[in-house]
């Protein structure tokens, strides 16, 4: 994943003789993984519902009393513009800064990447994924601010691990599984899926991420004659759909072909997820960004 540009702001920020900005080795971000962050599509120059991810990006700097510097958009129009537009990964990382007061204090990142290369590839053929249990009830996490459910920070070794273990086990991806057997989330996307003209998808009051493409596909659904049904699902509703896919922002509309084993949809991508893929692409292309 090639870098196209960096851009930084604030005070913990260095930059070396025509380098790249560097972060204070002291920034919280590292020594504690204390920052927050958001990552983008961006459409022939145009990040797609900026307002969206800066206020979730915000949300999250709340969670975990962080004080992101001001100018984020513009940081984020700069990084773009540096980059050559086009489509690429936009991520706008938040840091805390030194803990001892001093010129080390919150900084901002701007990176701009191209894309994976392997996305089309992935949907073309649709992933297969495993269940991980979690030691965690869902509810109680969701009712533990201190737990940051739902908050997106960079601490995301956990879910890093997930994938990990979902490769190990011949899978590409993982879904994240309640102790008590409610589905949550892939680690780092949202689960749907279709039962005739019904979507699923797990409600954000088990504390998952409220993701921007998550919200975007409830409201594209309706025009494609699709219900939007969030609750407290179990795997032996997934495994009984007739088809599944993940979103992302990053991702877009993944199929899903497989779970723990059991073909979906009979192995292949289903109608619904390419439906909406097109729709998505369909509006992002008439978003003025």
């Amino acid at each position: 994943m090639a870098v196209r540009s960096l851009l930084a702001t604030g005070p913990g920020v260095a930059a070396g003789p025509g380098g790249p900005p560097a972060l204070d080795p002291l920034d919280l971000a590292l020594v504690r993984g204390e920052a927050v962050f958001e990552a983008m599509r961006v459409y022939g120059g145009r990040p797609f519902r900026l307002d969206a991810h800066l206020d979730r990006l915000a949300a999250s700097a709340r969670a975990v009393g962080l004080a992101p510097p001001a100018g984020l958009e513009g940081l984020a129009a700069e990084a773009v513009a540096a980059a050559g537009g086009g489509d690429l990964v936009l991520r706008l990382i938040c840091t805390r800064g030194r803990e001892e007061p001093g010129p080390g204090g919150p900084s901002a990142f701007a990176i701009c990447t191209d894309l994976p290369a392997s996305l089309e590839a992935e949907r073309r053929r649709g992933l297969r994924l495993v269940l991980l249990t979690t030691a965690t009830d869902p509810l109680v996490r969701a009712a533990s601010p201190w737990l940051l459910a739902g908050v997106k920070t960079t601490s995301y070794a956990v879910n890093m691990a997930a994938q990990r273990a979902a490769r190990a086990a011949g899978a590409d991806d993982a879904v994240l599984v309640g102790l008590g057997g409610e589905l949550l989330e892939a680690p780092t996307a949202n689960l749907w899926w279709r039962t005739g003209q019904t979507l699923h998808t797990p409600t954000l009051e088990l504390g998952i991420l409220a993701g921007i493409t998550r919200a975007t596909l409830a409201e594209l659904s309706a025009g494609l004659g699709l219900k939007v049904l969030e609750g407290v699902f179990t795997a032996e509703d997934l495994t009984a759909a007739d088809e599944a896919f993940l979103s992302s922002s990053t991702r877009e509309v993944m199929p899903v072909i497989e779970v723990d084993g059991v073909p979906l949809g009979g192995g292949r991508p289903g109608p619904a997820a390419a439906d909406l893929q097109a729709a998505l692409r369909r509006l992002a292309a008439a978003d003025p960004g």
